[in-house]
């Protein structure tokens, strides 16, 4: 037990702690504060008690025993070494002493006492007292080895932690009350209802009864609680394999997934599931994975098919503009052609003579034209079919068949100013005739 300025501010329970039917059993130091009550019988190592202390049952010392003023002992006092009993104790069975026995005024002892080492009836010094006292007697005659070996018979077993019930605590088979934080062992076996400021319970124990707290809960791994869990103000922990027979209550809780409580769990702020690191799913975990992506894969085609849908659709959209581009195009194209051709017909008017080969002349450089709005027309179909506009084609295309129809203008022109050769004479203008 670490040092402290006041070392009785809790309810601690050292591991291994039962409560048989009238004991309270364990392998370590009993220290019980003053004006406590405990109605069970102890069981321990060394058994300690404060001023006006109650036990409703026997009291069995594997070494010393030490009483203190207006103690009430309400059976028999067996003690494996010495004794000390403070003014005014009451036992009401028998004292029974293998050691000294240091015996203060006015004990009263129902069945009498019997010790084998040597009695004093005064009133024993406190026990630091007494320890200070010999010590320094042992260093100041250079007994240095006796007074080293005292100090460590004392710290002997030091490590295990004491049975300390604080001061104005009240512990019975109903109920465990204290107005401390309470901390329990692991391997433990209680009865009684719990209540303290915060409690603390350790791994693999056993309560009958119920936690009531104001602060936080802990119920440790594998342990159960044969009652209710409530707490006002604070938190409640369920660790792993955590089994609560009755309700849970509390401001937060947090509990493992493989905690279990049989009634109601209420919180009236968050809750939380803690889970294993590293944890296989389980096969329902599996199935429910499984047919998540089944479904997401199922929909995944139709998101496919409706991008594709869309798409071409864009496509033929674009591809029907462009094509009505070029056609309205190729139509101007095919309405200048008559143009040259109408040149080349007044041409052969200032001749005031027609001849077939200017008509064939203007035939030509009319299909030219028409071949060169045909061209233009493919090349305006093969831009839109390459995802280019038709514009650029088109106007390339105007400005060729501009070109050829001035050059057939001119050429139908020189042709038509030509002289023309002279005809034979007729048979209306033969003179021998």
């Amino acid at each position: 037990m670490s040092l402290r300025s006041d070392p009785l501010d809790e309810l601690s329970i050292p591991d291994e702690t039962t409560v048989e039917e009238h004991d309270l059993v364990t392998d370590s130091d009993v220290i019980v504060g003053a004006q406590s009550t405990v109605e069970f019988g102890v069981r321990g190592n060394n058994v300690l008690a404060g001023e006006r202390v109650t036990f409703g049952g026997h009291i069995e010392a594997e070494e010393d025993c030490r009483l203190d003023l207006w103690c009430d002992v309400d059976g028999d006092v067996l003690v494996g070494q010495d004794a000390y009993l403070g003014e005014r104790v009451h036992v009401s069975g028998q004292l029974m002493v293998s050691g000294d026995l240091d015996i203060g005024d006015d004990v009263q002892i129902d069945d009498g006492f019997e010790a084998n080492g040597w009695i004093v009836i005064r009133n024993p010094m406190p026990t630091i007292v007494f320890l200070f006292v010999y010590l320094s007697q042992l260093l100041r005659i250079g007994e240095e080895e006796a007074a080293e070996s005292l100090v460590d018979e004392m710290l002997e077993g030091a490590e295990a932690d004491p049975l300390v019930v604080p001061r104005n605590a009240s512990v019975n088979d109903d109920a465990w009350r204290v107005s401390t934080p309470a901390t329990i062992g692991d391997d433990c076996r209680l009865h009684g209802n719990v209540r303290a400021e915060e409690i603390a319970v350790g791994a693999d124990n056993e309560v009958f009864g119920s936690l009531r707290a104001r602060g936080d809960i802990v119920v440790g791994e594998g342990t159960r609680i044969h009652g209710d869990v409530t707490t006002r103000n604070g938190t409640v922990v369920l660790e792993a394999d955590a089994e609560v027979l009755g309700d849970v209550s509390c401001n937060d809780l947090r509990f493992h997934e493989n905690a279990t409580a049989d009634g109601t769990m209420r919180a009236s702020g968050e809750m939380t599931m803690i889970r294993e690191r590293g944890r296989q799913p389980t096969h329902a975990e599996e199935t429910d994975e499984t047919g998540a992506e089944q479904a997401e894969g199922a929909a995944s085609p139709d998101d496919i098919d409706a991008d594709g849908a869309s798409e071409p659709g864009e496509a033929d959209s674009d591809h029907s503009a462009s094509t009505d581009g070029s056609e309205g195009e190729s139509g101007e194209d095919e309405t200048a052609t008559p143009d040259a051709t109408g040149a080349g017909e007044t041409a052969g008017d200032d001749g005031s003579v027609r001849d077939d080969g200017e008509t064939e002349e203007s035939r030509s450089s009319a299909g030219e034209t028409d071949a060169t709005g045909d061209d233009a027309t493919g090349d305006a179909s093969d831009d839109a079919t390459g995802g280019v506009d038709g514009s650029d084609g088109s106007d390339e295309a105007d400005d060729s068949a501009d070109d050829r129809a001035d050059d057939s203008e001119s050429d139908a022109h020189e042709e038509s100013v030509v002289p023309e050769p002279k005809r034979p004479d007729g048979p209306g203008t033969t003179s021998g005739a």
